[in-house]
């Protein structure tokens, strides 16, 4: 039974995983290699937990519940020498996720599972020199920033682990309130990202051509497809459509669609020119003084409300 988790790496992903295992009543340690990042992190755990409570999603007591739970650790050794389940959010490199799983190997119980965050690297060229018996407990659990209001967890289920294990692993995210999605194939990607990335690319097209202003592109997506799909997803919505109109519309469609194997031309220039989005003050919009921080806070306040009505779905 999974009951002591690890998490290493306590940045943009890390922290936030930690903290939705805690609130779930595991006991996590989180470690991290630079130690400014593990000060910081027990600063930002609590205020996306008050956050959460202030939106009422909790309530003030499941805050320092949560906080209890978890230890912040130096090493990995200290981390990871009794956890039942170990995932991984450092730097999204192959040969630092290798060394990373070597370690652990050195470090953990034979019952421990490994997971990788990662949604581009391939578990089997990630866990290749560990034993067999190991190779049997690895997985990708690949998350969504924030990590503690999106839902979705992805989890490999690509033949290498027991129906039993995997079993466990998935009834631990629906404990976390996660809603897993069983990826069956090692594909670059998973599921969510090629299905996010695929749609992007023609949003950026759309931008890139004048066919419409960034936010009568986001509109577009806001009130329309995403509207409809937050609820229901592609394939029922294509059922009860009728896959004949599917059929013809896509025949129509698709020649015109953007097939491009690059990211676009427009969006390249703005990152060549420095100008990053939110963390620059300038991206496809502009975020002049205080303006990104309160559009960030609006973001996550409309993430929690989603949140707080995805339990009807």
């Amino acid at each position: 039974m999974i009951k002591n988790i690890t998490v290493v790496g306590a940045g943009t992903m890390g922290h936030g995983i930690a903290h939705v295992f805690a609130r779930a009543g595991f006991k996590v340690n989180l470690c991290d290699t630079y130690a400014p990042m593990l000060e910081i992190a027990p600063v930002k755990m609590r205020e996306e937990l008050q956050f959460m409570a202030d939106e009422g999603y909790i309530d003030q007591e499941t805050v320092e519940k949560t906080m209890n739970n978890i230890t912040i650790c130096a090493s990995v050794e200290e981390a990871a020498k009794d956890a039942d389940y170990v995932i991984e959010a450092v730097k999204e490199d192959m040969a630092v996720k290798k060394a990373l799983f070597a370690q652990l190997d050195k470090i953990c119980p034979a019952h421990t599972v490994f997971a990788t965050n990662t949604s581009s690297l391939k578990l089997n060229e990630m866990i290749a020199d560990l034993p067999a018996e190991r190779q049997e407990r690895c997985m990708v659990s690949h998350w969504y920033n924030p990590a503690y209001l999106i839902p979705i967890a992805e989890l490999s289920k690509f033949g290498n682990m027991s129906e039993e294990v995997f079993q466990e692993v998935y009834d631990m995210y629906v404990k976390a309130e996660k809603r897993p999605v069983c990826v069956y194939k090692d594909v670059t990607g998973m599921i969510a990202n090629r299905l996010l990335h695929a749609l992007a690319r023609e949003a950026f097209y759309l931008v890139e051509e004048g066919v419409g202003m960034p936010e009568d592109i986001d509109n577009a997506l806001k009130f329309g497809p995403c509207f409809r799909n937050a609820t229901t997803g592609m394939l029922e919505v294509a059922d009860m459509g009728g896959l004949d109109i599917w059929v013809a519309g896509e025949d129509n469609i698709f020649p015109a669609l953007n097939n491009s194997d690059k990211a676009c031309s427009m969006m390249r220039k703005l990152v060549e020119e420095g100008n990053l989005g939110m963390k620059t003050g300038k991206g496809f919009y502009e975020y002049p003084g205080e303006e990104g921080a309160k559009a960030q806070t609006a973001f996550y306040k409309r993430l929690i409300e989603q949140l707080k009505v995805s339990k009807n779905y």
